[in-house]
């Protein structure tokens, strides 16, 4: 089950650095490492710095963090050599007994460095946990790791014969990326002047943003991230269980390492991950059934499959006719003395006006997006099928609270070309790239399938379900709807909250939503964050 240890572009560190971080970090020299021995609020702090920051998260934290620590009753830890634990109550407990909700309360930060966006999408699979991945807005990716574009190479696929292509037509999108990002800035510094309210660092970050959002679809899925993740243990060993038995060797390799550092730090709540028994069969009845579908789809639907490009598409698959009056209900059910059956005989029973004033009293007056009704708008689901680009796919994906199921990412869908990159002539060269990534989809794909998508652009479109009830409806559509939002993912929630309304006929449901935007793209969608941002950190000097 264990694959090729990935390449990984390590860091160098003096002999004083070295002694610092020791003290806060399983490892110095690997792309995966848990924080420990350090604050919940400095852990969180860094790895919401992180997110931001195209350092590492060990260079960060010398950079920015260990001068505000008092680091001195911490000298004669060394947490690369393990913690030392009092384990013999969870290993009673938790392994003999089979207790998880012991697991429960265990909780690390973990490191995963210089991962593809295909292993992202897999580390950020559980709902139990809390994640944090670098921003294509805010990182550029023509910025070289140790002398080399920063995409993830396979080493099969660097020792076969088809390395070589591998390599180049990779580093030819990069430089691709690289020139449009340079010259979609000059178009957006052209068609949106500095304001002489603005410093020219507010200016130049909104500039920077804007150009990285209209050119990120030209990076590959190979494209490296650094992810920060909060879980349990027992959200880690489900992680570990699905990682194991995954099909692309990335995947499996960083279960390896991630198991490794983890055991350094929650060692008892892990112990059945490779257990024969345990973990290892877990895995297996996991990877057997994946290969049963695989066998099942292609016997029975063969032939059925990608025509050709498919246009950007959000379709409402499947919803209750009778929400809204279920929703009315759950509101009125925990003031009640009533069975549910009996108040949905009532509330079916009520005029138009009087539904509308239970909804008004739950919902009250909201005052932003961050105040939401409780949890009877969980009363009803929605199911959507989406086509959209890779990149609005990622950003959506690392909702939890929703049931999501992706097919594999190729060029078969066709692509998404922003219209920033029409107005700024430079749509050749954009579709140039995308052709790059076409042809060495194609050259992979027969030999290494589950790798092949490594080479596909964000650009391209993948098709995908994402099924929520209507409290995470009003989260995830009125935060991904916001002016500052990128316009692919905006386009997607629009259209959700329409279908809400219009297909499903929830139009109260709809109007709870009052923080929903459905402006146009925006001329610098970030300018006003950045303003923002800005306002804290002079007030902050003060």
């Amino acid at each position: 089950m264990s694959a090729p240890v990935p390449t990984y572009v390590g860091e160098q560190f003096t002999e004083d650095e070295q002694a610092v971080l020791r003290r806060y970090f399983t490892n110095l020299d690997g792309p995966v490492f848990a924080l420990v021995n350090l604050p919940e609020v400095v852990k969180g702090a860094l790895f919401a710095r992180y997110s931001r920051s195209a350092k590492s998260l060990r260079r960060l934290f010398l950079d920015e963090f260990v001068g505000e620590l008092d680091t001195t009753g911490d000298e004669t830890i060394d947490a690369t050599i393990g913690l030392e634990r009092a384990e013999a109550l969870y290993d009673r407990v938790f392994f003999e007994y089979g207790d998880d909700s012991v697991a429960q309360l265990g909780g690390v930060h973990l490191a995963c460095e210089q991962a593809s966006n295909l292993l992202t999408k897999v580390l950020e699979w559980g709902r139990l946990m809390s994640y944090l991945e670098q921003s294509t807005r805010y990182i550029p990716y023509d910025e070289r790791l140790g002398g080399r574009y920063r995409y993830f190479r396979d080493p099969e696929i660097l020792g076969s014969n088809l390395g070589a292509r591998y390599v180049g037509d990779m580093d030819r999108l990069f430089d691709s990326y690289a020139g449009l990002a340079r010259d979609v800035q000059d178009h957006f510094r052209e068609r949106h002047p500095k304001s002489e309210a603005d410093s020219d660092f507010v200016y130049r970050q909104a500039i920077r943003a804007k150009a990285f959002d209209a050119t990120r679809g030209i990076l590959p899925a190979a494209a490296l991230s650094n992810v920060g993740i909060y879980g349990s243990g027992q959200g880690f060993e489900a992680l570990l269980l699905r990682m194991r038995s995954h099909p692309l060797p990335e995947a499996r390799a960083y279960a390896d390492l991630m198991l490794t550092e983890l055991r350094k730090v929650i060692p008892s709540f892990l112990k059945r991950v490779d257990l024969p028994d345990r973990g290892l069969a877990w895995s297996r009845y996991l990877e057997t059934n994946r290969q049963a579908m695989e066998t099942a789809a292609y016997e029975l639907l063969s032939g059925d499959g990608v025509q050709g490009p498919t246009e950007p598409q959000v379709e409402l698959v499947d919803f209750d006719p009778d929400g809204e009056v279920k929703v009315v209900a759950a509101m009125l059910y925990p003031y009640t003395g009533l069975s549910e059956t009996r108040l949905l005989e009532r509330v079916r029973a009520m005029s138009v006006e009087d539904r509308l004033a239970v909804v008004r009293a739950y919902v009250g007056d909201r005052a932003n997006r961050r105040h939401k009704p409780g949890r009877a708008l969980e009363r009803t689901d929605y199911r959507f099928d989406v086509v959209s680009d890779y990149g609005a796919f990622r950003d959506l994906q690392r909702h939890r609270l929703m049931t999501v199921e992706w097919q594999e990412l190729s060029p078969l869908h066709g692509y998404t070309r922003p219209p920033s990159i029409d107005e700024a002539g430079l749509a050749g060269r954009f579709d140039e790239a995308m052709d790059i990534s076409a042809s060495l989809w194609s050259a992979l794909a027969e030999r290494y399938p589950e790798r092949a998508p490594y080479a596909v652009a964000l650009a391209y479109r993948i098709r995908y379900v994402m099924q929520f009830n209507a409290r995470e409806a009003m989260h995830l559509i009125e935060l991904r709807t916001s002016v500052q939002g990128h316009p692919s993912y905006r386009s997607v929630g629009q259209r959700m909250h329409h279908l809400i309304a219009e297909q499903a006929g929830h139009r109260t449901i709809a109007e709870m939503m009052r923080f929903v935007d459905h402006s146009g793209e925006q001329d610098l969608e970030r300018l006003g964050s950045e303003r923002r941002a800005e306002e804290r950190r002079t007030g902050a000097g003060r």
